[in-house]
C-alpha cells in the first residue's frame, strides 16, 4: 500500500490524501484495494466514494485535502477530516470532519484530528481564512468549533436537507492572525 505523508496526534494518525491521489487510488487499483486504502468497510461504503469520484472532487479554482483518521491502537479508519473548497487564490477553504462508527464518537477523537488539521492549514497551506458550516443542532460539532475560537459570523436558512427536512446552519471562520495570537506560530 502507498505510503501517503502523515500527521501524528496522541491517539491518532491522519493520512493525508489529496483529490489528485484519489484518482491515482481509482484508475489504478483494484476495488479490493481502493477498499482497503479508503477504509470501506462495506459495498456501500465504497459506492458512495466512487460516486464522488466519477462526479469529481474538485472543480476549476476549487480543491479539497482530506486526512482518513486512524486510530492508532486498532489500525482502523474511524473518520476523515479535511479541507473542502480551497481557493487558493483567495487563501481560504472550509474544513470538514466526520466519523462515523459511534464507538469512536464522543471520546474526543475528532477535537484532537480537527485541531491537527487546523495547524496545518494555517502553518502548512498557508490560509488566511477557514470557514466551518454547522448545523445549528449539532451540538458536539459546535463545541469542536467553539473551542478551537472560530468566530460565529451568520445563519444559513434552510443549508442543507436531512432527510425530507431543511435544516439551518451556522457559518464560522478563523483566521490566521487570530489563530497566531492564541497558538503561537508553531
Amino acid at each position: 500500500m502507498k505510503q501517503f505523508p502523515h500527521i501524528e496526534t496522541a491517539r491518532l494518525i491522519l493520512k493525508l490524501i489529496s483529490s489528485e491521489e484519489m484518482f491515482t487510488i481509482f484508475d489504478t487499483l483494484p476495488k479490493g484495494e481502493v477498499m482497503k486504502i479508503l477504509g470501506h468497510r462495506t459495498e456501500a461504503d465504497y459506492e458512495k466514494e466512487y460516486l464522488k469520484h466519477i462526479n469529481g472532487y474538485s472543480s476549476y479554482n476549487r480543491k479539497f485535502i482530506m486526512f482518513f483518521l486512524i486510530d492508532k491502537t486498532s489500525g482502523l479508519i474511524i473518520g476523515r477530516c479535511g479541507i473542502h473548497n480551497w481557493n487558493k487564490d483567495h487563501y481560504r477553504a472550509e474544513i470538514g470532519y466526520h466519523i462515523e462508527d459511534e464507538n469512536y464518537k464522543r471520546k474526543g477523537l475528532m477535537s484532537e484530528a480537527v485541531k491537527a488539521v487546523i495547524h496545518y492549514a494555517f502553518n502548512e497551506l498557508k490560509l488566511n481564512r477557514l470557514e466551518a458550516m454547522v448545523g445549528v443542532n449539532n451540538v458536539p460539532s459546535l463545541k469542536i468549533i467553539e473551542n478551537n475560537r472560530f468566530t460565529k459570523e451568520g445563519q444559513l436558512r434552510q443549508h442543507v436537507v436531512e432527510g425530507d427536512i431543511f435544516q439551518d446552519s451556522f457559518v464560522f471562520s478563523i483566521l490566521s492572525c487570530e489563530y497566531i495570537e492564541h497558538n503561537g506560530n508553531e
